[in-house]
């Protein structure tokens, strides 16, 4: 399946946020949305970075309650690894585990088409598992 695909089922909505909103706001809309990763944007519409829930973490690790008050900008991850939308979800899955990463931007060109988290992906292998499983026990039971 490609990524294009799962887009398509689950939606192209991304939350972005400006590099100058503050690491707190950014937070709240994290917990508020239920997502784990949102697309830092720039005025004109360029991607500046990604935020995680582990970048939020590790800066309130380096400087405690003082890093909610700081820019995004200066604790997001500026070295954005993307998907594009013809890509495999298997090539997907080797790449965010070499990286060790949760959510990779979909662009297509360099318009921003969607997000992919890991979690999407891995439910797309539990129902292909699921699909095939079902399927061997229609052709025992018909043979």
């Amino acid at each position: 399946m490609l990524v294009s695909q799962i887009l398509k089922d689950k939606g192209d909505l991304v939350f972005t946020a400006s590099p100058h909103e503050t690491v707190g706001a950014a937070a709240a809309l994290l917990h508020t949305r239920r997502v784990g990763a949102m697309v830092v944007l720039e005025e004109d519409e360029t991607i500046a970075g990604i935020l995680s829930e582990r970048d939020i973490v590790r800066v309130i690790a380096e400087s405690g309650a003082a890093a909610l008050s700081k820019p995004i900008s200066t604790c997001m991850t500026r070295d954005v690894v993307f998907a594009q939308p013809e890509e495999t979800v298997d090539a997907l899955l080797a790449r965010m585990t070499d990286r060790r990463i949760r959510h990779l931007p979909v662009c297509k060109g360099k318009r921003l088409a969607g997000i992919i988290s890991i979690g999407d992906l891995v439910k797309y292998k539990i129902s292909e598992a699921q699909a095939e499983a079902e399927g061997l026990k229609a052709y025992i039971a018909a043979g």
